[in-house]
């Protein structure tokens, strides 16, 4: 077995200034030296510059240390240099710690910290993704068994007030290539079936049966089949004038259009109802939609669906349609839901997402997301805020000169 491969962490830290990494690796060249890692933050014009280097077993640390310290001397900044053997941390896998916080008080960045240093892992780096609309930090950490440590942050985030997702590192979360939603408290802020109930007179029925089936009370497609009985009658009119209504939530423009751009596939399913989803997928440019379709006649609701019903384990199939349809694997498949009745497809996704949910789905889903801006989303992949304004903006330039990305 060969031994660990001796290395070198040189770590500067000062103002920053121009020329700063150019004159360090150019007095680093100067030795026998192999680059194995470089991670360089500023913060408000402060630099923290670290190089790991690999090196010969005997290095002459000494002269090494004197270079880089006269560098340092005329820079006006700090460096620490330490001698250490092969990248052990990194070896042990790597996952992603995202924290979702609207304000993000240090005492929670204290807590994940202490709950990952007692998990006997190490912070290898921290960086900011978003700071509207809520702030967003990602802590890259090495060494921890992913299991163990959503299940100590999951029980941290409920005293905290915010949301904690721990994923793995690497290819798995980009190879992410379909989003799937609920529609209704997801993609939308309302129910549209109490919507139509108000105009039909019996809101409080229909709305009671509504939580029921949220909170997993009541079976949803017996839920379902009593709402829709309530609407008989109802003129068939009233169906299209839901979209006047109808509110998507905060952020779902910027979360699809950002997807869209990315090369994602996007699609809703819904125990709502199909005149609803045709709206939305030709008002959003969605690829895949699926729901309940309300039965007419003479121009009336007759209390019925027709078709396939879309329930709990409806949502599910759909989902494996929808992935076999794109050619991903179910992996690569991201849901996001509120309800009891999201609950088989959160399950069955590659990372199930539960969007401002009841507990039930809260604590079965990988994470969640609590505050109500769908475009928070984008952050648990990765994605940053200022990724998705320098999109916006290229898009803008586009469309003002009159051509098209």
């Amino acid at each position: 077995m060969s031994r660990p491969q001796t290395t070198l962490l040189v770590t500067l830290t000062g103002r920053d200034r121009p020329g700063v990494t150019s004159r360090l690796f150019s007095g680093l060249s100067a030795h026998d030296l192999t680059v194995l890692d470089v991670e360089q933050v500023v913060i408000r014009g402060h630099l923290v510059l670290g190089v790991l280097l690999a090196c010969p077993d005997s290095p002459d640390l000494t002269a090494i240390h004197r270079q880089v310290a006269a560098l340092a001397d005329d820079l006006g900044m700090n460096v620490e240099i330490t001698l250490g053997s092969g990248e052990q941390s990194r070896q042990r896998g790597r996952l992603h710690v995202t924290v979702l916080g609207n304000p993000l008080t240090p005492a929670v960045i204290a807590a994940i910290a202490g709950r990952i240093a007692a998990s006997g892992a190490n912070i290898d780096k921290i960086g900011r993704l978003a700071r509207r609309p809520v702030t967003c930090i990602e802590f890259d950490v090495s060494g921890a068994d992913p299991d163990a440590l959503r299940a100590d942050l999951a029980r941290e985030s409920v005293g905290l007030g915010a949301d904690i997702a721990v994923q793995r590192g690497g290819l798995h979360r980009r190879a992410m290539r379909l989003v799937v939603m609920d529609v209704d408290s997801t993609l939308l802020q309302d129910e549209a079936i109490d919507v139509l109930a108000d105009r039909a007179g019996c809101a409080a029925e229909v709305s009671a049966l509504t939580a029921a089936a949220m909170r997993g009370e009541v079976d949803y497609a017996t839920a379902l089949r009593q709402r829709v009985e309530l609407l008989a009658g109802l003129d068939a009119s009233v169906v299209g004038e839901l979209t006047e209504k109808l509110r998507l939530m905060p952020g779902a423009r910027t979360l699809i259009r950002t997807l869209k751009r990315l090369g994602y596939r996007c699609g809703i399913v819904s125990g709502g109802f199909t005149q609803i989803t045709d709206w939305l997928t030709a008002e959003l440019s969605l690829d895949y939609a699926a729901a309940n379709t309300l039965e007419v006649a003479d121009g009336k609701l007759t209390g019925r669906v027709t078709g396939e019903l879309i329930d709990r384990p409806g949502k599910e199939r759909m989902l494996r349609q929808f992935a076999a349809q794109a050619g991903v694997r179910l992996s690569q498949t991201v849901a996001v839901g509120d309800g009891a009745n999201d609950l088989d497809m959160i399950a069955a996704a590659g990372l199930g997402i539960a969007f401002n949910a009841k507990p039930a789905v809260r604590s079965a889903a990988d994470t969640s997301v609590s505050v109500p801006h769908l475009d928070a989303i984008l952050f648990l992949l990765g994605i940053s805020r200022d990724d998705v304004e320098a999109a916006d903006a290229a898009d803008s330039a586009l469309a003002a000169s009159g051509l098209e990305r």
